[in-house]
């Protein structure tokens, strides 16, 4: 059993991802070709923005979202802690100083009031400038941007969208990666839209904002390639990730996205009962890039993620150590006191199979191995 099936959507999809893959090594346009125009084209229109600029790495798109915004020493970058290391990771490397923010348990995204009380105490310390919000949509769902999006406003903050697992995924029918100023996805294989290798997105209305993005992914390029105005990075992505990304997003469009729903809604018919269940609010959709139970403590976390082992079920811990008690942020002590939720939490979470590749059968089999599992260790 696969936790995500890449082989059989290969299969599936097999034909048009060759066809593509041939024509670009006929072409030998293998950096910014055609295809990487067309994608970042049609991801523009999915998404519904005016601007899309694709790159290397979702890591990098972070990355030159913050340099377009001139993120530096002194300025202070609100982040989850309860999510994946490079969301903060590049907040310090550019030299500003990430602020954690906890989580909702309910749907694991970014806590919106606690997020206010982080940017009160940091403008009434004055030690930083607060600069932007990055705002993760975790395991597929949109964070709570109603909220955040005006608390950005309210405080004239920069509003990065991290939606490295929430592409596709959407609030009131507005698409994941429409929210911020400047939002970003990942292609990464595991990704609801991943490709065969390392790849990512930058999206914006801002045409100023775009411009820079441009710039900032060639070595911060000027009017032509050997006319360097500014700090930037070597990020393009390859012309074949985006022939390989091409099917795969009409698959997306057409199917996957509303089979990955219709799994989703299986596993929580049977599971319920048993375990707390992922939390979507009413008018939003999750793209399920993981579909994350919680159970009631560590203990039994790990007495039921070592009895599916045995039984064959592959499962992940999507995280076991909140970005705040990482080692690298060991001398961090900023407001600990509001992190206690994605501490917890982290301790309780544990992620099962998921991808539009599944099938009844299977989705029954997890569960029902799951369902006996807890009740041998609870004793029922």
């Amino acid at each position: 059993m696969e936790f995500i099936d890449l082989k059989t959507q290969y299969k599936k999809l097999q034909n048009e991802i060759q066809e593509n893959i041939n024509k670009v090594l006929l072409d030998g346009n293998y950096i910014l070709g055609e295809e990487v125009k067309k994608l970042e084209k049609e991801l523009a229109e999915y998404v519904g923005v005016k601007y899309c600029a694709t790159c290397s790495n979702g890591t990098d798109a972070l990355s030159i979202a913050l340099m377009s915004i001139e993120a530096n020493e002194g300025d202070a970058i609100f982040v989850p802690t309860f999510t994946f290391y490079s969301t903060a990771e590049v907040v310090s490397l550019c030299g500003a100083t990430p602020i954690f923010v906890d989580s909702y348990e309910d749907s694991f995204n970014m806590d919106a009031e606690k997020l206010e009380k982080a940017i009160k105490k940091v403008i009434d310390e004055k030690k930083y400038t607060p600069k932007a919000i990055i705002a993760v949509d975790l395991f597929g769902q949109p964070a709570n941007y109603d909220k955040i999006k005006a608390i950005a406003t309210k405080y004239n903050l920069f509003l990065i969208e991290d939606g490295a697992q929430g592409f596709g995924g959407s609030i009131r029918e507005k698409k994941a990666c429409s929210f911020g100023d400047i939002s970003t996805t990942s292609f990464f294989p595991a990704k609801p839209l991943g490709c065969y290798g390392d790849g990512g997105a930058i999206f914006t209305d801002d045409e100023e904002l775009y411009k820079l993005i441009l710039s900032i992914r060639v070595h911060g390029k000027g009017s032509f390639k050997y006319d360097n105005v500014r700090l930037g990075l070597n990020s393009r992505l390859d012309t074949i990730q985006a022939a390989i990304l091409l099917p795969k997003l009409q698959a997306f469009k057409e199917y996957e996205l509303d089979d990955r729903n219709k799994f989703a809604k299986l596993y929580e018919s049977k599971l319920q009962k048993y375990v707390k269940t992922p939390y979507v609010p009413e008018e939003y959709i999750s793209s399920w890039a993981q579909y994350t139970i919680l159970l009631n403590n560590l203990e039994e976390r790990d007495y039921v993620q070592g009895k599916m082992k045995e039984k064959g079920i592959p499962t992940m811990v999507y995280y076991p150590k909140p970005l705040h008690k990482q080692t690298v942020y060991k001398d961090y002590n900023y407001n600990l006191e509001d992190l206690k939720i994605s501490e917890k939490i982290s301790e309780r979470v544990l992620s099962l199979p998921m991808h539009p590749y599944l099938t009844e059968e299977t989705v029954n089999y997890i569960c029902n191995n799951l369902i006996d599992i807890i009740k041998e260790y609870r004793h029922e």
